[in-house]
């Protein structure tokens, strides 16, 4: 943008008027009361997947031989191989202090249910029961205040990650031990939540900070370690994170690398799942990722087999759910897993599942607007309050029900039973609630609402005893508003065993309702079987994941022939949502002004091309600049406007261009300290009142007048702040591309020669000076401005990437978002026939709401 954008970002700092646009009124979180829209926000920073290859990468490539290739192979795959380990220990760690405290917290308010059934005071088992759970929601919820992107289950800011969007905090130490530790109190303290989605979370942190060898939280962690230094390799790290996140939580290794390829990785797309690919990159991902979900996954059962049974390398708990295993009573013939006639029932469930996920996902997004609203502005102790409020309902609930609405069953023996089925069946029987039920009967809604959730699934997939019909609606209406009430609150919190749950009843009570009506003939029905495809059914409704949910449940469940009937209902209920709203995650992405791109762009918008979306207005840095010009435009390119000088040009953190007010007040009062006549021109110039037609017509004379013969200008010397407008908007001949990130580094190192000496005299920089700051680059306002000589030259034409990839102005935007997700760019200069740059297409200018309005504007104009 030259001059700040026509002063966009300048008059934000330099004027008074409330002349906010609505992106900026989302980045300061206000809302117009008539504004119902949220737009994506423009102070996310994209990642750099591409590599600048600059002289200082081809210093090292030129060192680079086999050896050493194979040696940075070798460290790449024992890192991936720690990540690994690393995961399955924290999921490890979680899952014995959540067993350990849900198993006292249940066994001390059940004996009192016991004793206070007979004496008549439930009263006090309620507040015993409120006691443990409000302390462990406190602890949860004060974690979350400490760093507040632990928050929720982490799966949303991943993806965007993963899809090239630099969200702030969210791959942190301080963010890994705050989930962790927030997730184990949030999930003991009876919230309707998991824990699966924060190991995702968890597992993807340990894979950006294992290879790093520092940590920003404490200073003190910090080892010299010259490989991984840029978002490309971190990228790749926490793709595999992520992956062998989803295969400790499930025990899924394939599952969480389809998950980590299918939600994630920018390069892949997703119509190719279904296909053979032949890409080295691609499959490289998906070796690393599945190698590192394999370390994560074996490493979990190795030490929980071992807790647990005493069996130490026994293997038999591969994740930290596990569903158990589906299998018909020997000997009975008359039973089957499910036949053909059960797939149109299961359709039916998938339609359901659609339709209640979409209800799900439309009453959480209201909440979470409601919070952004009223809840986030206040103080900050008021979301401690909420997540308070609703600990001390849900546990109102679950009492009171449990107490007044189950109904007393029969329980089943199973001590006849040799077989797997029946220790299944034994220990689940063991799990069961006696609450106010005698002779060998058991209390149907205790003995769902008075476990840890993955024993209730258990029962809903294995129990022999029937559920009460009125029971199962019952209680999935309670959990499927208390789930969708928790999901929001300031506490670490996952989603997949509530909809897991909240489906397993549905699918348990539609079973219930076929055995009692005379539709199946020839063989008896398996409720189990109902219960995971309910279960499959409203989970997909609600995150919309088809191929690497189904691997992951199949990976579960341990049972191939569940393939089919999972993919068709997971499959239908995608579509059913679709029709609605969109899933989950890509809401809270976009609650979040997070701007995400989609796989492929909508057919219509191929009727635009580069030169609509791109943005024409820029602003640039010299070759050879003085600093006072740079300081003046170190967050813009670098051009050369001269017809025998070399030229570049950078977008550098074109993203940072609109920030949070406050932010760019402080910028706009430092910048304008400094001595740089042409900056304080550009402030200056936001508060003298000009013509706007006048300013129109200069600049359309301007572009009809393009190939005026350029200026006077030498490399060694900086545009002048006398001259004119015309002069400032001649054609710029396009050369390469540099970040905001690199020059202030040139800055900080003295990276510079004075006006009577050549540019060889300047000092030179390796590629590991370049990267040694990764991932945390220091800032322009860390420079003390007063010791730097205005007057001095920066060279920075070694340091800018000559060979970043470009499109021409009539490129129809289809190529072009192919392009930029495809390759995981940050910045995609337009340059047009002749070498000049017309302007540069960033990731805002690619989002959905962007092309919308642009593709109005087009209808408008023919």
């Amino acid at each position: 943008m030259a001059c700040c954008g026509g002063g966009l970002c300048c008059q934000c700092c330099c004027n008074e008027g409330d002349t906010r646009t609505p992106e900026e009124l989302t980045i300061l979180g206000e809302t117009r009361e008539d504004e119902d829209e949220i737009l994506p926000r423009k102070d996310y920073e994209s990642l750099d997947y591409d590599r600048c290859i600059n002289e200082p990468f081809l210093e090292v490539l030129e060192g680079l031989d086999n050896k050493k290739a194979r040696k940075y192979e070798a460290i790449k795959w024992i890192l991936v191989f720690a990540i690994g380990v690393s995961t399955g220990l924290t999921g490890l760690f979680v899952d014995f202090f959540v067993r350990l405290f849900t198993q006292l917290k249940f066994s001390l308010v059940g004996q009192s249910v016991e004793e206070c059934s007979e004496n008549g005071c439930l009263a006090l088992s309620l507040l015993e029961l409120l006691a443990l759970n409000v302390m462990f929601i406190f602890i949860s919820s004060v974690l979350v205040l400490v760093e507040p992107v632990a928050a929720g289950s982490g799966i949303p800011e991943i993806k965007s990650y993963l899809n090239g969007v630099k969200i702030p905090g969210i791959v942190r130490l301080r963010t890994f031990i705050c989930k962790v530790t927030g997730v184990l109190f949030a999930v003991a303290g009876g919230l309707f939540v998991g824990k699966e989605g924060p190991m995702i979370h968890s597992g993807a942190i340990l894979g950006a900070g294992l290879p790093q060898f520092q940590s920003i939280t404490f200073k003190k962690i910090r080892f010299h370690f010259p490989y991984f230094r840029s978002d490309r390799d971190k990228r790749d790290f926490v793709s595999a994170g992520a992956a062998a996140g989803v295969a400790a939580a499930f025990g899924a290794p394939i599952g969480g690398t389809l998950f980590s390829l299918e939600e994630g990785s920018s390069f892949w797309n997703q119509a190719l799942t279904w296909k053979v690919v032949c890409g080295y990159t691609v499959w490289s991902c998906i070796l690393v990722c599945l190698f590192c979900s394999m370390s994560a996954t074996f490493t979990l059962n190795f030490f929980r087999s071992g807790i647990n049974f005493n069996k130490w390398g026994s293997f038999q708990l591969p994740g930290l759910l596990n569903f158990g295993e589906f299998k018909c009573v020997d000997g009975d013939k008359m039973c089957h897993l499910w036949t053909a006639v059960d797939l149109a029932f299961f359709v039916l469930m998938g339609v359901a599942g659609g339709l209640l996920g979409a209800l799900f996902n439309c009453i959480n997004k209201r909440l979470a607007k409601y919070r952004m609203r009223n809840v986030h502005p206040k103080a900050r102790f008021i979301r401690v309050l909420e997540s308070l409020l609703v600990c001390m309902v849900t546990t109102l609930v679950i009492f009171v029900a449990s107490v007044t609405l189950g109904e007393c069953r029969d329980l089943v023996s199973t001590n006849n039973n040799t077989s797997t089925q029946g220790s299944v069946n034994e220990e689940v029987n063991s799990t069961i609630r006696r609450f106010f039920c005698y002779n060998n009967t058991y209390n149907d809604m205790a003995t769902l609402f008075f476990n840890p959730q993955e024993v209730a699934i258990h029962q809903l997939f294995h129990q022999n005893a029937t559920f009460s019909p009125v029971t199962l609606l019952l209680f999935f209406v309670l959990y499927f508003f208390l789930s969708c009430w928790t999901y929001g609150v300031s506490v670490p919190s996952g989603l997949f065993v509530p909809s897991l749950l909240c489906g397993a009843s549905l699918g348990r009570l539609v079973a219930n309702v076929l055995k009692m009506a005379p539709v199946r003939t020839g063989h008896i029905l398996y409720a189990g079987t109902f219960a995971l495809i309910g279960a499959a059914a409203f989970l997909g409704g609600v995150v919309r994941m088809t191929i690497s949910l189904t691997v992951i449940l199949i990976e579960s469940t341990n049972e191939i022939t569940y393939g089919l009937p999972i993919m068709i209902t997971l499959m239908v209920a995608k579509w059913t949502g679709d029709f609605f709203n969109k899933g989950i995650y890509d809401i809270h992405i976009h609650l979040k002004g997070v701007p995400l791109l989609e796989w492929e762009t909508e057919v219509e918008m191929d009727k635009l091309t580069a030169s609509d979306i791109m943005e024409p207005n820029l602003t640039y840095v010299y070759p050879h600049t003085r600093i006072q010009s740079l300081v003046a435009s170190i967050s813009f390119p670098a051009l050369e406007r001269t017809q025998g000088a070399e030229g570049l040009r950078s977008d550098a953190e074109k993203s940072s261009v609109l920030t949070r007010a406050g932010e760019q007040r402080r910028r706009c009062q430092s910048m304008k300290s400094y001595p740089s006549s042409e900056l304080r021109n550009v402030c200056d110039e936001q508060t003298a009142v000009e013509p706007a037609e006048e300013g129109q017509d200069i600049l359309q004379q301007m572009l009809e007048r393009r190939h005026v013969p350029y200026p006077n200008l030498y490399p060694d010397q900086s545009p002048s702040e006398e001259w004119t407008m015309e002069e400032r908007f001649r054609p710029l001949t396009f050369h390469g591309l540099i970040l905001r990130s690199q020059l202030v580094n040139l800055l900080i190192r003295g990276v510079c020669y004075a006006e009577n000496q050549s540019s060889a005299s300047q000092p030179r920089l390796s590629h590991s000076e370049m990267t040694e700051d990764y991932p945390r680059f220091p800032d322009i306002h860390d420079l003390d401005l007063a010791l730097l000589n205005p007057r001095m030259i920066v060279d920075v034409t070694p340091y800018m990437n000559p060979c970043p990839y470009t499109v021409s102005p009539n490129t129809h935007v289809s190529q072009v978002f192919n392009l930029f997700r495809t390759m995981g760019l940050r910045h995609l200069p337009v340059v047009n026939a002749v070498g000049e740059i017309v302007g540069i297409i960033t990731r805002h200018n690619l989002t959905y709401e962007f092309l919308v309005a642009k593709l109005r504007q087009h209808y408008i104009t023919i």
